[in-house]
């Protein structure tokens, strides 16, 4: 890590919380998932420009960070939109339409999975089991589980948190 690499670390707007949060743990390395957390919830998502600030402060690798930060679908680099939907992609979903479902949904949003709409009001997310198989296919509107999406069911859903 260079000087000005260091330097452009630390004063980075994502610095400040970052380091308040590694303080608030210890500046522990076994606290990182909780630092993560902490951090998303504070400022809603993850900043890559934190990452090598909380690499320093837990004295661990920038790639240790970076590895945990990307491995967990909970944890967000970028800023999510005001609603997430989550479309499951388990088999029994899948079987049930759940292929037909997110081509409904991405076209409905024009966005893909991964992608969150211009305005921020929707994220696409896909996920791989919300245990709803007696009730395929499924999503996940803002955390709340929704079965036997259909059509006509998911149409109220898009227009509820597009509005």
């Amino acid at each position: 890590m260079t000087a000005k690499t260091t330097l452009l670390d630390m004063t980075s707007p994502a610095a400040s919380p970052a380091l308040d949060i590694c303080a608030r743990h210890g500046n522990k390395p076994d606290a990182l998932l909780e630092i993560l957390h902490d951090l998303q919830e504070a400022v809603g998502h993850v900043p890559e420009a934190a990452l090598p600030v909380i690499a320093r402060a837990l004295n661990l690798s920038r790639a240790e960070v970076y590895g945990v930060a990307t491995f967990y679908h909970d944890y967000h680099l970028k800023p999510q939109g005001q609603h997430v939907i989550r479309i499951c992609r388990a088999e029994a979903c899948q079987s049930m339409g759940g292929r037909e479902l997110q081509a409904m949904v991405e076209k409905f949003l024009n966005i893909r999975v991964g992608g969150t709409t211009s305005d921020r009001k929707v994220t696409l997310e896909a996920t791989y089991c919300l245990g709803l198989c007696a009730t395929a296919p499924a999503i996940m509107v803002d955390g709340k589980l929704v079965g036997r999406v259909d059509a006509a069911k998911l149409k109220p859903i898009l227009a509820e948190v597009t509005k």
